[in-house]
């Protein structure tokens, strides 16, 4: 499974955020692979996720390359840098897409240094 398919999972068995409790609007990525085109529906309702495969309406829609999907759904690569970037392309409520930034892993941190005090 990919890590993108993985992040629409882990939506999905949620199906509900608190910080989303005053959001509804939905968000469709448009996730391109070469001439493959993967497409994932999210509808959010108070904080109640609903994912769906789908090229539906939507609020607001992401268009984005399969490989920069992916390292966000690893927490690789932040949204709004993506977006600033050129990587991704947002159609519709830009303040929706943003919000949606807070649902993919944070980026990694530095690697963890052994404590000299361990004795390591």
């Amino acid at each position: 499974m990919s890590a993108t398919s993985a992040f629409f999972e882990r939506l999905t068995v949620a199906g509900r955020d608190p910080r989303f409790s005053k959001v509804r609007g939905s968000v469709r990525f448009d996730i391109r692979d070469g001439g493959h085109l993967e497409q994932w529906l999210l509808d959010i309702d108070h904080g109640r996720m609903r994912v769906t495969r789908s090229g539906g309406p939507a609020t607001t829609v992401i268009q984005v390359s399969s490989q920069v999907a992916e390292a966000m759904a690893r927490g690789e690569v932040n949204g709004l840098a993506a977006i600033t970037r050129g990587d991704i392309m947002v159609d519709g409520d830009l303040a929706l897409a943003l919000r949606i930034g807070r649902l993919f892993p944070r980026e990694p941190g530095p690697p963890q240094r052994d404590d000299p005090d361990s004795g390591a």
